[in-house]
């Protein structure tokens, strides 16, 4: 999941945003190496959060076991409308790019044609994964390997032509860098994106077997293996084009495919295309437990938190941010959507981090099976303010003031339908009920497998944010007796 999410689109698309705010190879790949180190920290910390709190949804129950409801509330919100249905575009617009690319050679393609075709993968990435836990997981695995092959191919490209002689754009690699504080930050914000998906297993922690073992080993193995793939592929494309060629490029995979595999050069972007369909497919699977897990909390609208009773998905969450992303693909380009994602997730995550750092004075009691030095989290949380607050003042932009006025009206909503609960609000909130059979409450994945569990003692409330363990199926107590907490009909468990 953590190989499959991360390489994606990113490194597709980013070595020409980050050389464009370097214009230096040297500093281009050191970029690249940092971005690697600062994702492989900050995982650790989330490993550590991950087995102190072992629920689903990412940040969501970190920043609620920290700070309480109102953080983790706009967490959530965020989420929802800004960090993940952006993430999600962003990789659709990639791959409809590249699949576009051999149609149009030498000009750019339509944008009419690119959204469209952004827009069906969207669509069809959501199917898959209201459909089918299993299917979605079959995808991934597909693609993971289809992705591994393409890197391959232009990683051993790269050193056969290296070992050629191929060396001039490496000499005096550092000469004419740009290394101002604001293009640095803004080259760490693009190659950053090209590691996200570092978090992603915390948002399937219920889901995982044994996740005290296997969390931290897919950390340890997986992001240093995605940073010696992403700087030996960047090695790669320096060695077939200089700096100038590789940002006048539309697409810089299916440039050196042209130039180092000819006539073979279509399976470049047919592999680029899978590979940016797998990160979608799993960028896809972990946000729908997020908006899953957000709504069982009371933070979403009661019909995000169902689980669909035959095919075990949260199909109304997966729905629901699918469409989301679909809106963000009508007016939004790939380079000023990354910006906009990007100072939104530092600034969750670089809280979330900060959140660990707190809870070492404030649940000193709870169970921590893996402990990360302090400096670490402190380090990674420095960073995350400098990732934040660089761009804002070096290079001001219209997108991070509506991205914090975004962020704050979210304490509108959170106080009509969370903290104060008003009656009309509440009525909004009820309405869009689906009829029948429904799951509220249930974990999704193994836990959740037995749609009948064995009969429980009737419990009337469960102290979500005060316990790190998952939440059981709930017993509905009603005028008949107790209901079962997966199946909320008409049977009866006493």
């Amino acid at each position: 999941m953590i190989v499959g999410t991360i390489i994606g689109s990113g490194i597709f698309i980013s070595p020409k945003s980050v050389l464009s705010n370097t214009e230096a190879v040297g500093p281009c790949l050191i970029i690249w190496v940092a971005c690697g180190v600062l994702a492989t920290l900050g995982a650790l910390c989330f490993a550590e959060l991950g087995t102190m709190i072992t629920k689903s949804g990412g940040e969501y129950p970190y920043l609620l076991e920290a700070f309480g409801p109102i953080p983790a509330y706009l967490f959530s919100w965020t989420s929802l409308f800004v960090i993940k249905p952006t993430s999600f575009a962003i990789i659709c617009l990639s791959f409809s790019e590249y699949v576009c690319a051999p149609f149009y050679s030498g000009c750019k393609p339509p944008e009419a044609v690119v959204k469209c075709l952004a827009a069906a993968a969207i669509l069809l990435i959501t199917t898959v994964n209201s459909l089918s836990v299993r299917l979605g997981s079959y995808v991934q695995n597909v693609f993971t390997g289809a992705k591994l092959v393409i890197v391959a191919v232009i990683i051993i490209g790269g050193l056969v032509l290296l070992a050629q002689g191929n060396t001039r754009n490496f000499e005096n690699s550092f000469e004419g860098a740009k290394l101002s504080v604001g293009a640095i930050s803004l080259a760490f914000y693009n190659g950053l994106w090209a590691y996200d998906g570092w978090n992603q297993l915390n948002y399937i922690t219920e889901e995982l077997r044994n996740p005290f073992r296997n969390l931290p080993l897919a950390i340890i193995i997986g992001i240093p293996l995605v940073t010696g793939c992403y700087l030996l592929m960047n090695v790669a494309y320096f060695t077939v084009m200089t700096p100038t060629e590789l940002l006048q490029s539309q697409a810089v995979a299916v440039t050196f495919g042209d130039r180092v595999l000819y006539p073979a050069s279509w399976v470049v972007p047919l592999f680029v295309a899978f590979s940016t369909i797998g990160a979608a497919n799993g960028t896809c699977f972990t946000a729908g437990r997020l908006v899953y897990v957000a709504g069982r909390e009371g933070h979403m609208l009661k019909v995000l938190s169902y689980i669909s009773v035959k095919r075990l998905t949260p199909a109304p969450a997966i729905i629901f941010y699918g469409i989301i992303a679909t809106i963000y693909i009508i007016p939004g380009d790939i380079n000023s959507l990354v910006n906009y994602f990007s100072f939104a997730a530092w600034l969750f995550y670089g809280l979330t981090i900060l959140g660990l750092v707190v809870m070492r004075f404030t649940k000193k009691d709870l169970e921590r099976p893996i402990k990360v030095p302090i400096f670490i989290p402190i380090l990674v949380t420095l960073i995350s303010v400098f990732l934040v607050v660089a761009p804002i003042i070096s290079k001001p932009a219209w997108e991070y003031l509506y991205c914090v006025l975004f962020i704050l009206s979210g304490l509108i909503f959170y106080f009509l339908f969370v903290h104060y609960k008003f009656g009309w609000a509440q009525k909004i909130s009820s309405k869009y009920q689906p009829r029948g059979c429904r799951v509220s409450e249930a974990r999704t994945g193994a836990a959740a497998r037995n749609p009948r569990p064995a009969p429980m003692p009737p419990r009337l409330s469960y102290p979500r944010s005060s316990r790190s363990e998952p939440s059981p199926l709930l017993l509905r107590v009603t005028p008949l007796g107790a209901t079962c907490g997966l199946c909320l009909c008409s049977h009866q468990l006493l």
